[in-house]
């Protein structure tokens, strides 16, 4: 073993059999082909293409061209050895205009998870990863409980086609995004800023979780998995009320999404301090229910932690909110007493976030403590650096190996502290789309050149592989 126990820099770590190396995407940020075989347009077409919204009007319309380039991309995650991968199947794809399923993608998506299984990698489908069909938030969007019935429909279509081999089904991927920095906060799509629909949002998408998780038992004939995914926030509070500053964002952060999901409520104090701003009467008998189903394992997204005060009346300092880390200034729903959201020490990512391997096992170890049945898999974790080609075209990103290494022991200090831990997705496979920054940030283990779309695996995608492939923390 090298580096010290503070550093998080250990080498030599061996991980359990059965521990589950993959990687992960999602279908705007690498598919492309976003007008072909029937694909209907998604709020991020919509909002990408809304001038001012995405970094240098970069758009998904080619990405990394995954949908043309997927049997060599698979070809690809076999000699990094994964043992899974995490995909998202695009919406948009499945129900076409007027409602109808679209036979094209649905055999898309079929290809794929055969050519996983014939690789030998397991395949782990999300069923949504923030491309909402656009029709659906023309009439309301998150914010409109019929599209909860639209989602379930949806589920039951893929559930039908591709239930007897997908591995794990992940309902959704951090509903946290998709309502508050889509409906609250407005730096995704659909970019609207009305508080009382994100919280709306908040409580359609842990329906859309729940009923869809029904719909997938009642169709899927195999025997997968199932599980959804969220991004926690990881708090530190500083100043006078540091405690209710953090008080405050774990209520709308975490416990709005866990407490629904994993115990059947919505805790009092989340309710209470977002009264001024709605009565929660889109909650219905029986909701709570629905949405309170059992799941196999519990999707963890972590990059950073996340530094909170009480503002006190001096200009704050906002935080860039990226689409993991912080939560976008002061913009949060039902907040008399209005939560700042602090800059942090460094080092940092290209993305501006912290870089904090204690803030993951300080996570898994809470998880552990609050829900001590439900087993856990990091879905996501990874940094965006800004890499290097040399001249020989090699990408020695020793930043993202360093940063890898320090939070797979942290990872793996949380197994020996008894975290019923699966398994660890790096993200990302590929550097692709990062919605709000178009391509300026590069979070791949496999670097894509935009202009000609050609694949090199980085040094950290030779250092992932042998970790997946020795199942030990390699220097």
């Amino acid at each position: 073993m090298t580096g010290g126990s503070a550093d998080y820099r250990d080498s030599g770590l061996v991980f359990p059999a059965g521990f589950t190396f993959g990687s992960a995407t999602a279908s705007y940020q690498v598919e492309g082909a976003a007008g072909e075989d029937g694909r209907v347009p998604s709020i991020w077409d919509t909002f990408s293409r809304t001038p001012g919204k995405v970094w240098n009007g970069d758009t998904g319309d080619v990405a990394c061209d995954h949908y043309h380039r997927w049997q060599s991309d698979l070809d690809l995650m076999a000699e990094l050895g994964l043992g899974a991968y995490r995909f998202s199947i695009a919406w948009p794809r499945i129900v076409g205009a007027g409602g109808t399923v679209n036979r094209r993608g649905l055999d898309f998506y079929s290809g794929l998870v055969d050519g996983l299984l014939e690789r030998g990698i397991r395949p782990v489908a999300t069923l949504y990863h923030w491309d909402l069909p656009q029709t659906l938030e023309d009439a309301g969007g998150w914010a409109n409980r019929a599209t909860v019935d639209a989602f379930e429909r949806y589920a039951e279509v893929v559930g039908t086609a591709l239930g007897d081999r997908v591995h794990t089904w992940t309902t959704l991927n951090e509903p946290w995004c998709s309502a508050y920095l889509g409906y609250g906060q407005g730096g995704h799509a659909p970019g609207r800023h009305e508080p009382a629909a994100a919280l709306a949002a908040v409580h359609h998408l842990n329906l859309a979780h729940g009923r869809a998780l029904q719909a997938l038992r009642a169709t899927s004939t195999g025997s997968p998995e199932y599980s959804v995914t969220l991004n926690f926030h990881v708090l530190r509070g500083v100043g006078d009320g540091a405690d209710e500053a953090m008080r405050r964002v774990d209520a709308l952060a975490n416990r709005a999404f866990t407490s629904p999901m994993l115990r059947g409520r919505y805790d009092d104090d989340l309710l209470a301090d977002t009264a001024s701003v709605t009565d929660w009467s889109f909650v219905r008998e029986g909701d709570l229910a629905d949405i309170h189903q059992p799941i196999d394992v519990l999707g963890v997204n972590y990059y950073a932690t996340t530094t909170v005060r009480l503002w006190d009346g001096v200009s704050p300092k906002q935080q860039n909110d990226g689409h993991k880390g912080a939560a976008g200034g002061t913009a949060w729903p039902g907040s008399d007493t209005v939560v700042e959201f602090v800059e942090q020490a460094g080092p940092y990512t290209e993305m501006g976030w912290n870089i904090a391997p204690e803030g993951l096992e300080e996570l898994l170890v809470s998880l552990k403590e609050q829900f001590p049945e439900q087993p856990l898999m990091i879905t996501e974790n990874g940094a965006a650096f800004a890499d290097e080609v040399a001249a020989d075209g090699s990408i020695d990103d020793a930043d993202r190996v360093d940063y890898l290494q320090r939070h797979l022991t942290a990872v793996h200090r949380a197994l020996a502290q008894g975290v019923d831990l699966r398994g660890y997705f790096v993200w990302s496979l590929l550097d692709n789309f990062e919605w709000g920054y178009g391509y300026a940030k590069r979070f791949g283990i496999v670097r894509v050149d935009f202009d000609t779309l050609e694949r090199t695996p980085k040094r950290s995608a030779h250092w992932f592989r042998e970790l997946a492939t020795s199942g030990v923390l390699p220097a």
